[in-house]
């Protein structure tokens, strides 16, 4: 996975996705000097995350798609959206959670732990099942960070028992429609220093 995310970028959608990565950074300093500290530490949680693609090796446009949700997800806690606009949280639960399926799923499957979407094992029962797992084990984790953030950092942070598993209910149901996406969409791994086109890159011998 490092020579992933060592490659350079080729085309305008591998760009595209390392700006959006730029974008997360830059977004983490605008909320420190902009908004709060807290806001600041919020955005600071996604930089793992939108960094991951690279790793992994996935399809450019799901890169871009996964990383500007994270973002999204992330600015809207900034901009109190959650509780602004009453269906906002339940949309971005459902997204949010289905492409963190999606890359969870891509991501284990790179560590030769998983079925490589694509191969002949790789069946719609396999993904549905495991995709959903992963979502709502995500879901999970990340209602305890909630939790944590309400405990220990700021009072502010809207934590509830029926907001957590109405939370967690939509986040499997997005994970459940993620797991026929990655089953039918061709977002197979690309090997180390290859091209999504399947062409090796040019590579200089001394």
């Amino acid at each position: 996975m490092i020579r992933n995310f060592l490659r350079p970028p080729h085309g305008a959608a591998e760009w595209a996705a390392d700006a959006v990565r730029v974008l997360a950074l830059l977004s983490v300093v605008a909320a420190f000097v902009w908004w709060e500290p807290t806001d600041a530490g919020v955005l600071a949680l996604v930089l793992p995350g939108v960094v991951l693609p690279r790793f992994v090796g996935v399809h450019p446009l799901f890169d871009i798609v996964y990383s500007l949700v994270l973002l999204v997800a992330a600015w809207s806690n900034v901009f109190d959206l959650y509780t602004g606009i009453w269906w906002w949280d339940i949309a971005v639960h459902f997204v949010a959670t289905g492409v963190v399926a999606m890359m969870a799923y891509l991501f284990f499957a790179r560590l030769g732990m998983l079925v490589e979407p694509g191969s002949r094992s790789f069946t719609l029962g396999t993904s549905l099942v495991l995709c959903t797992a992963l979502g709502l084990a995500a879901s999970a984790v990340w209602e305890m960070v909630e939790w944590l953030g309400k405990t220990y950092v700021s009072s502010s942070i809207f934590v509830a028992y029926d907001d957590t598993i109405g939370d967690m209910a939509v986040g499997g149901l997005g994970a459940l429609v993620a797991g026929v996406l990655l089953r039918f969409l061709p977002l197979g791994l690309r090997p180390p220093g290859v091209l999504m086109l399947g062409s090796p890159l040019e590579t200089k011998h001394s």
